[in-house]
């Protein structure tokens, strides 16, 4: 097959508005930006975010390898193939970040024949949401800075300072820095560090607000920093929520574009699902369900991150009960899962995808904890022989779960044809009894421990004396019944990235829980993960390229 780049360029895409007026977008509700890309108007975010709502999907995957398993591509084919059958559909998914462009994954606008266009424009820049966005959180910097400057009248220790820079690039160097170095007229030193924009709670407030009312409330809400004495310093107190809010008036606004097959689809936020709760903007979400029959939604990484956070926080934020769960497998994870090295997944091994099975099995399971009936959706990849398929098609039917075969990478809509069937049949049957895993009156621990043991399989968890220390305080400024957002690594159900397949007797560790009063979630940090991603040996970077003409190559 062609490369992704070069298929994107050869597509023929419709005008926006066309695009908008499939689902019923006049041309004063959306702004153009260019021929093929356009803002949501703030009137039709307020007229369609209430409208009766459309069937909501959301697609997951069992634990991924560091390519990924084609979640996105799945997204996007599904879609494609539900709008070949007649049927009204759309999907939302997240903006790419630079720095994973310019890293490992590459771009985040699908693959092949189910990709969103224009992909260059998408993964470089798009409309801007990102630099709105981390120009708005270093402004907080900026004043908090300038506050210590001028004297520090609200008593900040510099020492608790808990707001960091944020940049939308994979720089590991920034992750621990020192500023105000230079003499006293260069401001007060102290330590400080850089997360990707993605990281930031701005992010994850703007993928949850409401509207333009709801952002600068979750804004004011943010605690930037603790006074000598312990207490807590709100975003609110240095008055600038305000001017932050006016920087991300055009990001609130939900991007439209369209697939390769004139699917439209909504593109906004991208919160990473490691440190953040990992989908698509809550706002698009409501308004795609509004305009369409059948709305597809993604959740970043497996079912312990992703669908968790989606289940627990943003179905609980905005009201959603999902109707139906894909779960992605492909014959590479299970390999993975099942223990070959990375650089021998594409040799035939059935006893180790035999042996990673129990990894599929427990996300499924993870997805029925929940109440949401879960389809598998095998993504053929152009490596994977006949028999593997057939082996995992097995696999699926011993452990009785419905699955389709899907090839919406090589063959777009078509390729999606038979899992399309399977999801509108769910969703026909009418058997979601959607509930949440814990309740807000449950205390920390008790929230932590639900999803460190039921949705992990851990024994237990211990904490550290940091993470004791954190939850006294989160209870003595009030913040108890926030819900739980888990930051751990997404190559294991475990905490632990080197335990394969479903890990049994373990424990998970939290060396510390940080709050997002703002975004409204505690974070308990499992394991060593970082909020700023250094480059590989071979950065994606090195093969990008553009011509004379303005032409993009080596993007994917």
């Amino acid at each position: 097959m062609k490369p992704d780049v070069e298929i994107a360029q050869e597509a023929d895409l419709e005008p926006i508005e066309k695009i908008g007026e499939k689902v019923g977008l006049t041309k004063d509700e959306i702004e153009p930006r260019g021929d093929h890309e356009a803002k949501l108007s703030l009137d039709a975010m307020k007229r369609y975010k209430d409208e009766k709502d459309g069937k909501l999907i959301l697609v997951t995957t069992m634990t991924p390898t560091r390519s990924g398993e084609g979640k996105t591509t799945t997204t996007i084919g599904l879609s494609q193939a539900l709008w070949k059958k007649g049927e009204k559909a759309m999907l939302g998914i997240r903006e790419p970040s630079i720095g994973p462009t310019m890293g490992i994954k590459g771009g985040a606008a699908g693959g092949g024949y189910s990709q969103v266009l224009p992909m260059e424009d998408i993964n470089l820049h798009f409309t801007g949401d990102l630099h709105a966005i981390t120009i708005a959180h270093n402004l907080v910097s900026a004043v908090i800075n300038n506050h210590m400057h001028r004297g520090n009248d609200m008593d900040i220790d510099p020492r608790k300072i808990v707001w960091p820079r944020v940049m939308d690039m994979n720089d590991r160097a920034l992750r621990n820095t020192v500023v105000g170095l230079g003499g006293k007229s260069h401001g007060m030193p102290n330590e400080n560090s850089f997360g990707i924009t993605a990281s930031s709670e701005v992010m994850a407030i703007l993928c949850l607000a409401e509207g333009i009312t709801d952002l600068k409330q979750r804004l004011s809400n943010v605690i930037v920093a603790y006074t000598y004495d312990g207490d807590p310093i709100y975003l609110e107190d240095f008055e600038c929520v305000g001017a932050m809010a006016s920087l991300m008036k055009h990001a609130i606004k939900p991007n439209l574009v369209q697939t390769i097959e004139g699917v439209p689809a909504f593109i906004h936020g991208g919160p990473f699902a490691n440190i953040a709760h990992g989908t698509s903007s809550l706002i698009s979400t409501k308004i795609g369900m509004g305009l369409s029959d059948y709305f597809i939604t993604e959740a970043g990484f497996g079912s312990d991150l992703g669908a968790e956070k989606f289940f627990n926080i943003v179905c609980r934020e905005g009201g959603l009960e999902p109707d139906v769960t894909v779960m992605v497998a492909t014959v590479r994870a299970l390999k993975r899962q099942g223990g070959v090295s990375r650089k021998k997944l594409d040799e035939k091994d059935l006893e180790a995808m035999k042996k990673g099975l129990p990894n599929l099995d427990k996300h499924l399971k993870n997805i029925q904890m929940f109440g949401v009936p879960v389809v598998v959706a095998i993504n053929r990849f152009p490596s994977d022989t006949q028999e593997e398929i057939d082996y995992l098609k097995e696999l699926c039917e011993n452990i009785e779960v419905p699955y389709s075969v899907i090839e919406v990478y090589q063959e777009g809509g078509e390729g999606g044809f038979e899992l399309a069937e399977e999801v509108k049949e769910m969703c026909d049957e009418e058997n979601s009894n959607f509930s949440r895993l814990y309740s807000p009156q449950e205390t920390p621990r008790e929230k932590i421990e639900d999803i460190a043991t039921k949705i992990y399989g851990a024994d237990n968890v211990v904490y550290t004396p940091e993470a004791k220390k954190d939850l006294k305080r989160i209870k003595r400024i009030g913040l108890d019944d926030l819900p739980i957002c888990m930051s751990k690594t997404h190559y294991s159900l475990s905490d632990d990235r080197k335990l394969r397949g479903r890990p049994r007797d373990f424990k998970v560790k939290i060396r510390k829980v940080r709050v997002n009063s703002g975004a409204g979630f505690l974070i308990p940090m499992a394991g060593d993960i970082t909020t700023m991603p250094g480059l590989p040996s071979h950065p994606a970077a090195k093969d990008i390229d553009i011509d004379e003409d303005g032409k993009i190559s080596g993007l994917f």
